[in-house]
């Protein structure tokens, strides 16, 4: 095994030929050479050590499948957006790991519907929590599916509007520019590249945004949603064609707010769209609602509530029963 360490690091590993190249936020670097190696590299944080972890390189990344089997309990949560503390605490509070990171989730599922960059200060330690939690969830007989939403893919195609200027200046420190951070040569990079924007599990459909009837219109499976908008996660939306440029505007997955805001979806919308896809629910984020809850009689549930502005609550899904659940442990039938 190799590994690095030093009293702050928040590491960005980068690929050039046979080399892996590991910045530290602090300006650190360590060159090692890996080929089949296990390599570690720690995440500490200035101001808590206490949250302070390591994380193991994968020896591959593969494309996600975007569609799974029945689970009996599912925890979907959204729009974290680099708020580490908010997550952490909630993790903590339903049991989904322990003070030390450890999965205690057994083989139930953790969802994340979107939203992990952009205003929070600890976007990439939450990357790498998440990285982190895949490996130790799969060992213990459950999983994490990461699901890409709009500030995802604002991050990775060049939109860097939101983006916390601590993470300019990280990049400074280490003698990149902020779009160097998660470029295809890097891990996270690699990593988020591999991500799907649409999922489903069971019978419940998962995505950031929601599915808008144009999407509907064409009739195409999540398979070909997925294999069709990865290529594209990172290019500039300014110069996509045409027929690329609609997956990416106001009626795409990851930014149609039709569920919640007008233009309102219709009834007969949704029920298309849950013929469509085999599913009974939709589970999204993006749209800021007061409480996780459900709409369209209960056939669309709304999970964004605004974490960066510090109300926190997720949804729970337990033998076919939602719940609205918080940071402190509560649990609520929905």
């Amino acid at each position: 095994m190799q590994c690095y360490a030093q009293q702050e690091s928040i590491p960005y590993v980068f690929y050039s030929g046979d080399t892996i190249i590991v910045h530290a936020a602090s300006g650190e670097t360590r060159y090692l050479k890996s080929k089949g190696e296990k390599v570690t590299v720690p995440v500490k944080f200035a101001d808590h050590a206490d949250w302070n972890f390591t994380v193991d390189l994968k020896k591959n990344l593969y494309n996600e499948s975007c569609e799974y089997g029945s689970v009996k309990t599912i925890l979907a949560i959204s729009d974290i957006e680099g708020e580490f503390e908010a997550f952490r605490n909630m993790m903590l509070a339903n049991k989904v790991i322990d003070a030390n990171y450890h999965w205690i989730f057994g083989k139930n599922q953790l969802v994340i519907c979107g939203d992990l960059f952009d205003r929070g200060a600890h976007v990439t330690e939450y990357l790498w929590l998440l990285y982190k939690l895949e490996q130790s969830a799969t060992a213990a007989g459950g999983y994490v599916h990461v699901i890409l939403g709009n500030h995802d893919i604002m991050n990775l195609g060049g939109d860097f509007r939101y983006v916390n200027p601590k993470y300019i200046n990280e990049a400074k420190q280490i003698n990149r520019e902020y779009k160097d951070l998660f470029a295809a040569d890097t891990e996270l990079g690699r990593w988020l590249r591999s991500k799907n924007v649409i999922e489903k599990i069971g019978r419940v459909l998962y995505l950031h945004a929601g599915v808008s009837q144009p999407v509907n219109n064409l009739q195409w499976d999540l398979n070909a949603i997925n294999t069709y908008l990865r290529p594209w996660y990172d290019k500039d939306v300014e110069k996509m064609p045409d027929s690329v440029y609609f997956f990416f505007g106001d009626y795409s997955p990851f930014w149609y707010r039709g569920y919640f805001m007008a233009p309102l979806a219709t009834e007969s919308q949704v029920d298309s769209t849950l013929s469509l896809f085999g599913v009974k629910k939709i589970v999204v984020g993006h749209t800021i609602v007061e409480h996780v809850d459900g709409y369209f009689k209960n056939t669309i549930y709304g999970i964004d509530v605004n974490q960066h502005e510090g109300h926190h609550e997720a949804l729970l899904i337990q033998d076919g029963k939602y719940f609205r659940i918080d940071d402190k442990g509560n649990k609520t039938p929905i």
